[in-house]
């Protein structure tokens, strides 16, 4: 687990290392089978395949990228990629369009078992079933890297969990689970899936709601929750940048006080939170249809 965070170097021998993967993988699924979600070593096996999904799309072998990426995505984009156990900051551009997505195999090995529907199942059900929190932050931060590209795979993975595995209700959860870390991690793996336009409207009907009342009533105090707080933001732009009816259903959940009021902060400290919001309320009122609901 502590090798699995040494830096690219130490992901790349550690991706290619025989066996490696699909034992842990297979560990996992006994773990689940044998209704142990929190036993410590499926702990550790989980956070070792999560930093192993860090930076993947970026570091996968030639080999891999010829057989997958058969049609690379014209998008560029200056976004940093989540990694383990942390997030930074993403670009306000969060567009994404359609694209083949990559052939899967029955049976993977390897570094093909890290972004196969198997496992991102097994992550969708540890989330559900597990109360450890580091397997859920793990298991949650796992989607969040396989989410962060902009290329096939990444949209691929994004496709499972919304509409393949129905992983939203078991997401939807985790918004609402004590620990700031978890509820981080959820909210920014929310984040990446809203990139997806094919999402939106089912992403927007589960969770939107749930993201706003969240939010916080007032500026957020820790550095945590404001992290939390401009991803919550970003999630909803993307949801309701182009979908007057999200912005709609935005409002019927009282969200708009809170965001007025988070984006009239203007302390150093907080200023992200607040830009965040500013950006979303100045693409709420693009939609024009909406000004007369806004102002009641």
């Amino acid at each position: 687990r502590n090798m699995s965070s040494a830096g690219p170097e130490g992901r790349k021998k550690m991706r290619e290392c025989d066996g490696l993967i699909d034992s842990l993988v297979y560990y996992i699924q006994g773990a689940i089978a044998d209704h142990e979600p929190n036993d410590k070593a499926t702990e550790n096996c989980v956070c070792i395949l999560h930093n192993l999904s860090y930076q993947l799309e970026m570091e996968l072998p030639e080999s891999y990228t010829q057989s997958i990426y058969t049609q690379r995505r014209n998008i560029s984009s200056s976004d940093k990629t989540p990694g383990c156990f942390g997030t930074r900051s993403r670009k306000v551009k969060e567009k994404q369009q359609d694209t083949p997505l990559p052939e899967e195999k029955s049976n993977p090995r390897g570094v093909e078992s890290l972004w196969h529907s198997t496992l991102i199942r097994i992550y969708l059900s540890l989330i559900a079933k597990s109360t450890r929190n580091y397997t859920q932050e793990a298991s949650l931060g796992a989607l969040q890297n396989l989410t962060a590209g902009t290329g096939p795979m990444p949209f691929a993975v994004a496709q499972t969990v919304v509409q393949k595995a129905n992983g939203l209700p078991s997401i939807r959860t985790m918004l609402h689970v004590s620990h700031p870390t978890v509820k981080k991690t959820a909210v920014s793996l929310l984040r990446n899936l809203s990139r997806n336009t094919s999402l939106q409207s089912d992403i927007a009907r589960e969770v939107l709601p749930d993201l706003v009342s969240i939010l916080p009533e007032s500026v957020p105090g820790s550095d945590i929750v404001c992290e939390t707080t401009v991803s919550i933001c970003y999630t909803l732009y993307n949801l309701t940048q182009s979908s007057s009816h999200n912005a709609r259903l935005l409002l019927s959940a009282d969200g708009l006080p809170k965001i007025i009021t988070i984006s009239m902060n203007d302390g150093n400290m907080f200023s992200k939170a607040s830009r965040a919001a500013s950006v979303l309320l100045y693409s709420l009122w693009s939609h024009t249809d909406l000004h007369s609901a806004y102002k009641k």
